[in-house]
């Protein structure tokens, strides 16, 4: 029911207010229809007449007398308001709300508002277009932000790497916070999305975010988003951050140890009230993200130097997964080289490369032999660029890359006696020297940078690292 509070002015007169309402209802977009107490028609606005093909003849006349079977009239019997009810004259199809008008608890009239049905249909469709965007948007970023592994990929009879797999698949179904730890390329990630996929998550978001690759002054951003205007330059409506991105699926916290530690706090917020706030922003948002956080420094030695805080460890280590490194399995790396073998097969579409692609008992023996610092993913580099360099139906060492097998000869920086230099000392020149290598062989270009820390088998953060360690010019 319509009702009307007491309108009183001082300084308009009856006339005024009666035009007053009347420029308010003529500027409605919808077509607005008014009858007095005793069915005669009182006001119409142009919108009423373009939606019903009426004329303004019918003004000061019963409703009832140009339109014989307007429902309007029965308002002012029944007193109900009716809505959305469908209306069709001739070739014209409308929508109708009807509502009585009370004024000190007497009915005085009725008012009729409709909307045209080729209006609603037009607002229909753009409702779908929009629906059908956003779904299209949702599965773009479902294909962005998936998880590729399963356990059934993580290869290898190492005591302690079988130890981690089995801990991770009792886990995987629950909601617990995961600290994986290990050095750089043991396939800290690959363990994140066998568990994301394992879990009742699987079909949501796997969102990964290298904290070390983004500058601390654009992590909070990137992380939680950011509001309309939240600084110079921000996104027109604001943006989107990795956490909502990742609602009701798994975020996995890469280098989770080079995070600031004023961002630690914050983090431990979403951890303990599971709600995030945009920057520039004061209301909270609620997700239910999993966390899965890595890192390969020792973040109890951190938290002594008050560069991590104590109570995020606890946070984040509920349950703990060490993945050992290479050197300390190589009983697997036949197995590894294998498997890498068959994708280096399937990924970089040698067409030269037979199928019974395989590495010669010397070769594998030398592989065993090495230290990989960089892990598993050096390993891969490693196959990989020798199976571009094999001719014939086996890889040798011949086809390794240059800078490894001149480790195995007799590398200048490790030729020395006993006592001539500490252990520690040789080891870092020869790093040195094998970065440098690398670099020759790459070039100093943005994008040879990401080379030469792939062939390295590091991340290109931990290659930023070394360089600077070792006061190396690239």
């Amino acid at each position: 029911m319509l009702e009307f509070s007491n309108f009183e002015t001082t300084d308009l007169s009856l006339e005024k207010q009666i035009e007053w309402w009347k420029a308010i209802v003529h500027s409605i977009n919808d077509g607005v229809l008014v009858i007095d107490h005793q069915g005669i028609v009182r006001l119409v606005n142009p919108e009423y007449l373009k939606i019903t093909g009426c004329t303004p003849a019918m003004i000061g006349k019963p409703l009832k007398e140009s339109r014989p079977g307007a429902l309007l009239p029965e308002t002012l019997v029944d007193q109900k308001t009716r809505v959305g009810v469908y209306r069709k004259t001739r070739d014209r199809e409308y929508v109708v709300d009807m509502a009585p008008i009370t004024v000190n608890n007497q009915i005085i009239g009725a008012v009729s508002v409709c909307k045209s049905l080729t209006e609603v249909h037009k607002l229909n469709q753009e409702l779908k277009q929009k629906g059908d965007k956003l779904e299209q948007l949702q599965k773009k970023m479902n294909s962005l932000y998936q998880a590729n592994y399963t356990f059934k990929q993580i290869i290898g009879k190492n005591k302690g790497l079988k130890e981690a797999v089995h801990v991770a698949e009792r886990v995987a179904e629950t909601d617990l916070s995961i600290l994986i730890t290990g050095e750089s390329g043991t396939g800290k990630e690959l363990f994140a999305q066998a568990i994301h996929n394992e879990s009742r998550r699987k079909n949501q978001p796997f969102v990964p975010v290298n904290c070390a690759a983004i500058p601390p002054s654009l992590l909070e951003s990137e992380l939680f988003g950011y509001g309309d205007g939240a600084f110079t330059n921000a996104k027109k409506g604001g943006k989107i951050g990795l956490f909502e991105m990742a609602n009701n699926g798994t975020i996995f916290l890469d280098e989770i140890g080079d995070m600031s530690y004023d961002l630690q706090a914050k983090l431990l917020r979403v951890l303990q009230e599971s709600k995030i706030r945009r920057v520039g922003e004061t209301n909270e948002r609620r997700i239910d993200v999993r966390i899965i956080a890595a890192t390969h420094r020792d973040l109890q030695q951190l938290v002594k130097k008050n560069r991590f805080r104590e109570d995020l460890l606890y946070r984040l280590n509920v349950i703990n997964l060490h993945i050992p490194p290479l050197r300390e399995r190589k009983e697997d790396i036949p197995e590894l080289v294998d498997s890498i073998l068959q994708s280096s097969v399937t990924n970089l579409a040698l067409d030269h490369v037979p199928a019974d692609y395989t590495v010669d008992e010397q070769t594998l023996a030398f592989l065993q032999s090495y230290e990989w610092p960089g892990n598993v993913r050096e390993l891969k580099n490693m196959i990989d660029y020798a199976s571009c360099m094999v001719e014939g139906t086996a890889i040798k060492i011949e086809h390794l890359p240059e800078i490894l097998t001149k480790n195995r000869v007799a590398p200048s920086s490790l030729q020395v006696s006993p006592g001539d230099k500490p252990l520690q000392q040789a080891m870092e020149e020869a790093e040195k020297n094998f970065i440098q290598e690398t670099i020759k062989r790459f070039g100093t270009g943005i994008e040879e940078k990401k080379k030469v820390a792939n062939a390295l088998g590091i991340s290109l953060a931990t290659l930023y690292n070394k360089l600077k360690r070792h006061h190396i010019d690239f």
